[in-house]
């Protein structure tokens, strides 16, 4: 039986398990998927050891960066993201060879590409966490010049407060990276100018729980045409299965 995994730490309630075993089950695949909750990535070569029908693994944090030192490839979308979240494991001359990807990047420019207009040309990303790098380089294959906004004042990064009406109208779609309105504090929201928001603006937020953030209300409330990272989720998890089977 072909297995699969995910490695992080700690895991808790994980996407991936129940979305492959489920497909596994529903589609009489012969394989199963498996949590390797490791409190170091030091453990990666223990897990490949203990389980040679591994054929693929997912990563999370706080490995995604962490990992790439253990890879014998990476694929150029992962090398210039900086971080990796699918492992192809393959053997070569008796030897495991292990690739590593970003299907994250793959998940988010198919989700946003269908709601992308004429005037959406330049992004604002909120956060400068691990899944903004992947978000940055997939508006940059769509064509769209992006700016991070932190809390923390850097070269080239703008702060909230720096967000004046010239700035909201310059830069009409928004991608929230930021954990900010996630269950259980869904009544928080990212502080930015919302009075500044018109139908011309785009509003995706990576979180989905709640399906509808304080974020994406506020920018509907103003005509802002506002999606969740649900499809973004899903979309990457087909990837993953794409890079795994090719």
């Amino acid at each position: 039986m072909n297995k699969f995994g995910l490695i992080g730490y700690p895991l808790g309630h994980s996407f991936s398990k129940n979305f492959f075993n489920e497909k596994f089950n529903s589609e009489n695949i012969n394989a199963e998927y498996v949590n390797f909750e490791i409190p170091t990535i030091a453990e990666l070569p223990n897990i490949l050891l203990s389980n040679p029908d591994l054929m693929g693994l997912n990563v999370t944090i706080p490995y995604k960066e962490q990992v790439i030192p253990y890879l014998d490839e990476l694929d150029p979308d992962a090398a210039a993201i900086g971080a990796v979240n699918v492992i192809k494991i393959r053997e070569q001359k008796g030897k495991l060879k292990l690739i590593g990807y970003n299907s994250d990047i793959i998940g988010f420019t198919d989700s946003l590409e269908p709601l992308l207009e004429a005037h959406h040309k330049k992004a604002l990303i909120l956060g400068t966490g691990g899944a903004s790098k992947a978000v940055f380089h997939g508006l940059k294959k769509l064509g769209l010049e992006a700016t991070f906004v932190s809390r923390t004042a850097r070269e080239g990064v703008l702060t909230y407060e720096d967000l004046t009406p010239e700035i909201m109208d310059e830069y009409k779609v928004i991608v929230n990276c930021t954990p900010v309105g996630m269950y259980p504090r869904a009544n928080e929201f990212p502080n930015i100018p919302y009075d500044c928001l018109t139908p011309n603006h785009l509003l995706y937020d990576l979180l989905y729980n709640p399906d509808t953030t304080l974020f994406m209300k506020k920018g509907a409330d103003k005509g802002a045409i506002v999606k969740n990272g649900l499809e973004m989720l899903l979309l990457q998890a087909f990837a993953a299965w794409d890079i795994w089977n090719e």
